[in-house]
């Protein structure tokens, strides 16, 4: 279920996505490569926005059967 009508995140992918971007800031700073931190961080947020997609597109094909 997603955390707000406006987001497609779920309380769950908000925590993992700052996270990531914390670990890529951090790394950042360090003068290291944080290219898996912000690779994870955009899969989750590919994930959820599919998700959130796919739930639209079946209730549109349930609005389109009555």
């Amino acid at each position: 279920m997603p955390a707000t009508n406006h987001d497609p995140h779920t309380w769950r992918e908000i925590a993992q996505t700052v996270y990531h971007g914390v670990r890529a800031e951090q790394r950042r700073k360090k003068g290291k490569s944080a290219t898996r931190h912000e690779k994870r961080a955009e899969e989750i947020t590919a994930k959820a926005q599919e998700r959130e997609a796919k739930k639209a597109r079946e209730a549109a094909d349930r609005r389109k059967k009555k």
